[in-house]
C-alpha cells in the first residue's frame, strides 16, 4: 500500500520516543518460567463488558481502515465478530455505520470524538443506536490533535496534499488501488452522511480539522449519558488521577492508552502505568489495555499487570492490509496460540487467573525507565 496510508497507522508523533516505549517497556517484562504443573486443562476465555469472548481482545477504532483494504471495517467487524470477539468501529471510518450493521449479525461497537457540533455528535449516537450498537467508547486524548511529522512529509495533512512523490508511490500500488477504488466507499463514511454524498475529501478533511474540541471537560460525559443509555467505555486514560475521576462517573470500562503513541510524544509507555491506573480504578469498572501489542505474549504482560482485557490497532491494520478479512483472521489465530502456549509454560491454564506472581521483577532499564513497582 502507499507509505503514507502505511504510515499513518505505523508511526508515532513528534520524535516518537512514546511509541518505542510501548514496545520497548513491554519487551522488558520478563515472564516465570514453571514446570511440572497438570497443563491438560487450558482456557484463554474470559468476558469483556459481560459478554463472553473466546479471549480477552477486542479491536480498537482505527481511523481510515477502509484505506487499509477495500471495506475494511466490513472485513474487520466480520472476522472479530466469527472469532468470537468484540470490534469497535471508528468515528472516522470509511464505511458507515449503517454499512457495517447491514454487513454484520451481531451488534458491534461505536467509538466517539466529542466535536464542536454536539449536534453531530447527537447523530452518530441516535445512528449507532439504530444500528443496535452494544457499547459506545469515547476517545477523550484528542481534543488537540498531536505533530505527526511523518503525516506531514507523505502529504497526509488536513487538507490532503498531492505530490509528485505520493502519486507514483499510489500509482505504484495497482492492486490497492483497485481494491479500494471498487469499495463501497472511498471516503469518510459516517460525516459524508452529516455533510453531503457530493462532499469531497478536501472539504472532509478541512472540516474535521476544525471539529476536534479543546474545551471538552468531564462534565460532557453526562451530556453522553443523557443520549446514550448503553455501556460506556472511555479511552486514552494514561493518569492515576484520571483513572479516578473516570472511575467516579459510572463508566463500565476505561482502556489505558497512549493512543499508539501518537498524540503525547514523551508520555510514558501504556504498560508502564497500568498498574497504578489499575489500583486507582479500585474495581469500579473494567480496566483495558491498549499500546505496543503484537503478540500473544505482549497480551498476557498487560493482564499479568492487572488489566482484564486489550485492545489491538496497528497489529489488526497490518493483517487487514495484507490480506483483508482472512488476514485478520490469521492474525487472531496466531495471537490465540501465543497466548495459550506463553500461559502454559508459566504455570497457569486460566487466563483469569494470571496475575503479576508469573512475572519477574521488570528489567530496570528499559527505555522509559519505568520501574512498574507493582511488581512482587
Amino acid at each position: 500500500m502507499p507509505r503514507a496510508i502505511f504510515e499513518y497507522a505505523d508511526r508515532g508523533s513528534f520524535d516518537e520516543l512514546t511509541i518505542a516505549r510501548n514496545r520497548s517497556d513491554l519487551q522488558a517484562i520478563e515472564f516465570r518460567q514453571r514446570v511440572m504443573r497438570d497443563l491438560s486443562k487450558l482456557s484463554v476465555a474470559s468476558t469483556m463488558l459481560g459478554q463472553p469472548v473466546t479471549m480477552p481482545l477486542g479491536i480498537a477504532p482505527t481511523g481510515l481502515s477502509g484505506l487499509f483494504h477495500g471495506n475494511g471495517e466490513i472485513h474487520g467487524a466480520r472476522a472479530a465478530q466469527a472469532f468470537g470477539i468484540p470490534y469497535c468501529m471508528s468515528t472516522m471510518s470509511i464505511c458507515s455505520i449503517e454499512d457495517v450493521h447491514e454487513a454484520v449479525r451481531e451488534p458491534f461497537w461505536f467509538q466517539l470524538y466529542l466535536m464542536r457540533d454536539r449536534g453531530f455528535n447527537q447523530e452518530l449516537i441516535a445512528r449507532a443506536r439504530a444500528a443496535q450498537c452494544s457499547a459506545l467508547m469515547l476517545t477523550v486524548d484528542l481534543q488537540v490533535q498531536g505533530i505527526r511529522r511523518r503525516d506531514a512529509h507523505n502529504g497526509l495533512s488536513i487538507p490532503p496534499r498531492l505530490t509528485v512523490r505520493n502519486a507514483l508511490d499510489m500509482a505504484s500500488k495497482p492492486a490497492w488501488a483497485l481494491g479500494v477504488l471498487s469499495a463501497k466507499r472511498r471516503s469518510f463514511g459516517n460525516l459524508t452522511v452529516r455533510l453531503g454524498k457530493g462532499t469531497g475529501m478536501k472539504t472532509l478533511s478541512e472540516w474535521i480539522g476544525s471539529q476536534f474540541d479543546p474545551a471538552v471537560t468531564w462534565k460532557e460525559v453526562d451530556w453522553i449519558r443523557s443520549h446514550w443509555p448503553g455501556k460506556l467505555i472511555i479511552k486514552g486514560i494514561l493518569d492515576p488521577e484520571d483513572a479516578q475521576v473516570a472511575a467516579g462517573l459510572g463508566i463500565d470500562a476505561m482502556v489505558v492508552s497512549n493512543h499508539g503513541g501518537r498524540q503525547l510524544d514523551g508520555a510514558p509507555s501504556s504498560i508502564a502505568v497500568l498498574p497504578e491506573i489499575t489500583e486507582a480504578a479500585a474495581g469500579r469498572c473494567e480496566v483495558w489495555f491498549d499500546g505496543g501489542i503484537q503478540s500473544g505474549q505482549d497480551m498476557l504482560r498487560a493482564i499479568a499487570l492487572g488489566a482484564s482485557a486489550c485492545l489491538i490497532g496497528k497489529a489488526y491494520l497490518y493483517a487487514m492490509g495484507a490480506m483483508g478479512g482472512p488476514g485478520v483472521t490469521l492474525a487472531l489465530n496466531i495471537l490465540r496460540k501465543e497466548l495459550e502456549v506463553t500461559l502454559a509454560l508459566t504455570g497457569c491454564t486460566d487466563i483469569r487467573a494470571a496475575d503479576a506472581s508469573i512475572l519477574r521483577r521488570p528489567n530496570q532499564n528499559a527505555q522509559s525507565g519505568a520501574s512498574l513497582r507493582h511488581f512482587p
